[in-house]
């Protein structure tokens, strides 16, 4: 098993994952990953296991405090040196899913934004996953008014340093 940043070599994998683990309307185009990859590389982390890619994480840095659904499409909203890490998805192959593979990205997303100064990091999810994220300090800032991605209802969530 290695934790690594992902490269634009491993974007069909990445996309076929994405495919995968998030239905249509929730899931990155084609054209936004490959812009992401292109984008904030070091923000952009997965696991293999004998060489094959079975999870990854994603997000970029910004100065805004709230993650709001342009940033999904628009990457030119990264900032390297922004206060926040976003985190936009967090992908497992069903196959490789409660083996702690998503722990793991999240965990390193969180200590790399640490070590480079941010002042913390923010998703929005689902409210069935609000107590998962809450495992690793995340506080529940209840239901998002700035996403509203895919036409669903979101929890932002946000872990402070």
């Amino acid at each position: 098993m290695e934790i690594r940043n992902a490269t634009i070599d491993d974007f069909n994998e990445l996309y076929d994952i994405e495919k995968e683990c998030f239905p249509p309307l929730e899931a990155v185009g084609r054209d936004a990953l490959k812009d992401r990859l292109n984008t904030f590389p070091n923000h952009f982390w997965l696991i293999t296991e004998n060489e094959k890619i079975v999870s990854f994480i994603n997000g970029l840095a910004t100065d805004l405090p709230d993650l709001i659904d342009e940033m999904y499409e628009d990457t030119s909203m990264h900032d390297e040196n922004g206060d926040w890490q976003m985190i936009f998805g967090l992908n497992t192959l069903p196959e490789y899913r409660k083996k702690g593979y998503a722990g793991m990205l999240v965990n390193h997303m969180i200590e790399v934004a640490k070590q480079e100064n941010r002042l913390g990091v923010v998703l929005t999810c689902k409210e069935h996953l609000v107590s998962y994220y809450s495992r690793f300090g995340f506080m529940d800032e209840g239901k998002s008014d700035k996403s509203h991605h895919a036409g669903e209802v979101w929890n932002q969530m946000r872990i402070k340093f």
